[in-house]
């Protein structure tokens, strides 16, 4: 089991996609995506297994949640530096975002 103290360990924040572009050489259909975790944090690259629910347009400009504490991960020839969170639906990834606009680079908890 996960304690408590394993949650916050997590540093999951909301940030705003800025940049959107399909990621040609991934193992499986996913997007490049640039996403804006505000001054403390900056722009932030991840791949993202969402094609099959969002169309690139669609994408900026939402706000997303990601963990941004992880190490970065090389991913073909794209280096991902925060893992964006979605839920693994029937239809495909689908992102997890806060039910209101909130200032980017607000923390989870």
């Amino acid at each position: 089991m996960a304690t408590f103290e394993d949650f916050m360990k997590l540093d999951i924040r909301v940030g705003e996609i800025t940049e959107v572009e399909f990621f040609e050489k991934a193992k499986k259909p996913a997007y490049k995506l640039w996403v804006d975790f505000g001054n403390e944090i900056g722009i932030k690259k991840s791949s993202a297994q969402i094609t099959e629910c969002y169309k690139k347009d669609e994408l900026i400009g939402k706000q997303v949640l990601g963990v941004v504490n992880f190490p970065p991960r090389q991913i073909a020839d794209f280096m991902s530096e925060v893992l964006v969170l979605g839920v693994y639906s029937s239809q495909g990834v689908v992102l997890i975002k806060p039910e209101q606009p909130v200032k980017k680079g607000d923390r989870l908890g």
